[in-house]
């Protein structure tokens, strides 16, 4: 290497490090690396140099394993005739076949060898899949969906599990996640409601922070690439510029800034009346500008052509790809429908090869990081593989178990030694459609393929059989459904909705197998019991991406079931399964116990048993606001709530079966809006008689009627650990700049008094103060990079 090329190579590493350096002050959390490094580019640029347009156009698109099978076995012919100049990805390579681990390595590792062996280039592909809730493959764990983890206020179970993802994935030679979901949901209509981890930016930041530095590990070379989405505002209005800079680009701001996620996925959505996949003030000015993200752009599935198909903003499939790539898109997916045009584009003068090159570059970078460019490649792990391990199995528990909220609770629970009889009826009460979120291995076979799943691979527990594992045989448990979910499964396809492509050609998911239900013999038994458990709400036809309900209560003739089950005048347990909300406000006053166990997952059904006897104290919290009616409308805790339209349960709601009190309140009286750290504590004792966990909530609400701030905000929290009887002390650390808003196109703090919360809930505030911020408005030049309080337990 001459002397320049050292030069420069030393130059670069060492703006790199102090970039790195300055940065990682601010960010919190461990050192970004620059997406492109010394390293990639000793890798990436001769390449790129030798690529025909061919080439550069297959590394910037995708396809489906699918395209590369003839009789369920990978051709080389297929190989040949589909993928002569390489491919950038598989798209979904595990949820789009049935097989098991080794079998799905030793597929991956075929293909690559194809790859790396007859292609030019040799170069491998990335293979991808959904992993919102665990690896989407068959036999791999099942976590309970995001919505469900929102509510357990636990980054650190959050990483947990996905690392356990990461190993899964890496071991069958998957390198790439199309997760997590972080976009902030402030209705339960919208049908993608469950992937979500609720309404509040601060939650969901801390939770994708943590989500991503699980998945990504320390080194991309051993980790898998997070792609966090939907960029930006997807399933909510975002022309609100001020909602939108602070609230809704948040999680992906913090995720790129603090955990180096280097991988976003674009919406189906529009911003400004141009779709976001071809919008340059969305993904240009904001994402590479103004956020400085410099990795991948990926589209989602069939995004692209919708800008022709669906929106009509161009003319043809070529322009639409110009568009897109033009605006910041590096890759397609997840088939060539449009980029292979770019090459006719450029003649048109639509394009030019230097865009291209910048695209191609990314898609290689990507390809250097995760180490798929060494000179020889991990491809999978060798040996016997297992998906679901024993303490994978204990994650999954642990996660349902802190992501079931207990709502109300008369006493009833847990359940007393004198209960002998318990009648377990509702269509949820001894099937596992209702424990699965959508783009769960099981649900995308069940609902996108059509294909029933196998409910023992892995092992799906239900909740009688949970109820059989936890009671044991000193109490008699009769089970009848009594009604179905809905007579006419009560959701339609969105043909024309935001959904993929795919979505037309898919039908709702049947159930088959299930005796009728017998409702007279359902309030029979539960006339002979002590108790009635009813197990109701949704299952996976009934919500996730393309199903649309009529509104957001117990679907079909469930309530009215319901109904018939308290004119026994019988103590009522109702625990309501699904991806949203569903309203209840008919039958809250007279149930004796409520649980919303959201999807839990592959353990829900011991999870919520456990919870119902009491070996697991209940800790959850409500990521979202639970409404009381089904009127259309979002709601943000934000902006308070109405007096005249007070929600069933508040933003940060979960009941326990111990109490806990709040005390010996600290805060400054004041500080500069330029300094480090302030400091809020406060002490918190468990007065009951059973051990459990309090998550303590630190909101922050403007004191001047004038505050352009909306009205109280999530800025910190902590889950507590206490014994009964215990008390900590827990202190909370925060930053000025955590206060910061978008206004007039700038990031300002403003001095002035603000009040500080602590309670168990958005409206259950136990303790307050005030401090003031005095000085000079402090403005952020460089925009966000303190996002999050530090906070301990002494």
């Amino acid at each position: 290497m001459s002397l320049k090329k050292l030069l420069h190579t030393f130059l670069v590493l060492l703006l790199c490090l102090l970039q790195n350096y300055n940065y990682s002050l601010f960010a919190q959390e461990k050192v970004i690396m620059p997406f492109s490094t010394p390293e990639t580019e000793i890798l990436v640029e001769p390449l790129l140099s030798q690529m025909t347009m061919d080439e550069k156009i297959a590394q910037i698109t995708g396809t489906r394993i699918r395209e590369l099978m003839l009789d369920g076995k990978i051709s080389l012919e297929k190989c040949r005739e589909v993928i002569p100049n390489g491919i950038g990805h598989f798209c979904q390579f595990s949820t789009g076949q049935a097989l098991p681990p080794e079998d799905l390595r030793d597929l991956v590792r075929e293909v690559q060898h194809f790859l790396m062996t007859e292609t030019r280039m040799k170069i491998p592909a990335i293979f991808h899949e959904e992993a919102i809730t665990g690896f989407a493959t068959l036999s791999a764990t099942t976590f309970p969906q995001q919505i469900g983890m929102g509510c357990s206020w636990n980054p650190e179970l959050v990483k947990n599990n996905t690392q356990s993802t990461r190993q899964n994935m890496r071991a069958a030679g998957a390198t790439f996640a199309l997760s997590p979901m972080l976009d902030l949901s402030r209705t339960a209509h919208w049908n993608r409601h469950q992937e979500s981890y609720g309404e509040d930016a601060y939650l969901t930041s801390r939770l994708g922070v943590a989500f991503v530095n699980g998945l990504q590990g320390d080194d991309l070379k051993t980790g898998v690439a997070a792609t966090v989405k939907h960029f930006a505002g997807y399933g909510t209005k975002n022309n609100d510029t001020k909602t939108l800079y602070e609230e809704y680009l948040m999680p992906h701001e913090a995720c790129i800034k603090i955990a180096g996620a280097k991988s976003v996925m674009p919406s189906y959505g529009v911003y400004k009346s141009l779709p976001i996949s071809v919008n340059p003030t969305m993904l240009d000015r904001m994402l590479r500008r103004e956020l400085e993200f410099d990795g991948l752009v990926v589209s989602d599935y069939g995004a692209i052509p919708m800008v022709h198909k669906k929106y009509k903003q161009s003319p043809d499939m070529m322009t639409a790809g110009a568009m897109a790539i033009n605006a910041g898109v590096d890759i397609e997916l997840s088939s060539p429908t449009t980029f292979p045009f770019l090459a006719e584009a450029i003649d048109k003068g639509l394009v030019t090869e230097e865009i291209i090159n910048i695209a191609v570059r990314r898609s290689l970078t990507m390809k250097a990081r995760l180490g798929l460019l060494d000179k020889d490649p991990v491809i999978g792990t060798d040996g016997d593989l297992d998906f679901d391990p024993p303490a994978f199995r204990k994650l999954a528990y642990e996660a349902a178990c802190q992501s079931i909220v207990l709502l109300k609770n008369n006493g009833i629970l847990p359940l007393k030694k004198e209960i002998k009889k318990i009648a377990l009826v509702g269509p949820n009460a001894a099937t596992v459609q209702g424990l699965l979120g959508d783009y769960t291995y099981q649900a995308m076979r069940a609902f996108w393929k059509g294909e029933q799943f196998d409910p023992l691979n892995p092992k799906l527990i239900s909740l009688k059989e949970g109820l059989e594992n936890s009671l044991g045989t000193s109490v008699e448990l009769k089970h009848e459904r009594g009604c179905d979910w809905s007579a006419s499964l009560e959701a339609v396809i969105d043909k024309d909705g935001f959904g993929d492509s795919r979505l037309g050609k898919l039908k709702l998911l049947t159930v088959q197998g299930l005796p009728q239900p017998d409702l007279q013999n359902a309030i029979k038994i539960s006339n002979e019991s002590d108790i009635i458990i009813a197990a109701v709400g949704e299952n996976i036809s009934l919500n996730g991406e393309g199903r649309s309900r009529k509104g957001i209560g117990l679907p079909g003739e469930q309530e009215e079931f319901v109904e018939k089950l308290l004119a026994t005048g019988k103590p009522v347990i109702l625990i309501i399964f699904g991806g949203r909300q569903q309203v209840i406000d008919k039958l809250e006053g007279r149930c004796a116990a409520i649980i919303n166990a959201w999807f839990p997952g592959e353990e829900g059904g011991n999870a919520i048993a456990d919870i119902l006897t009491g070996k697991v104290n209940p800790s959850a919290k409500l990521c979202v606001t639970y409404p009381n009616t089904q009127d259309r409308v979002e709601v943000n805790y934000q902006n308070g709530y109405s007096l005249s339209n007070m929600p069933l349960y508040p933003f940060g709601f979960g009941l326990s079966y111990t109490n806990y009190e709040y005390s010996d309140f600290k805060i400054s009286s004041k500080t500069k809006t330029n300094s480090d750290r302030f400091t809020v504590s406060m002490t918190v004792k468990n007065t009951g008689e059973i051990d459990g966990q309090e998550i303590v909530q630190l909101y922050v609400s403007p004191t001047e009627n004038n505050s352009t701030m909306k009205a109280i905000q999530l800025k910190g929290f902590q889950r507590v650990a206490l014994k009964s009887g215990e008390k900590k002390k827990v202190v909370f650390k925060i930053s000025p700049q955590q206060l910061v808003q978008y206004k007039n196109n700038q990031w300002i703090v403003e001095n002035g008094t603000y009040e500080f919360k602590v309670g168990a809930s958005s409206t259950d505030i136990r303790l307050k103060g005030q401090i003031e911020m005095q000085g000079e408005n402090l403005i952020l030049e460089k925009g966000r990079q303190i996002f999050f309080s530090e906070s301990q337990v002494e």
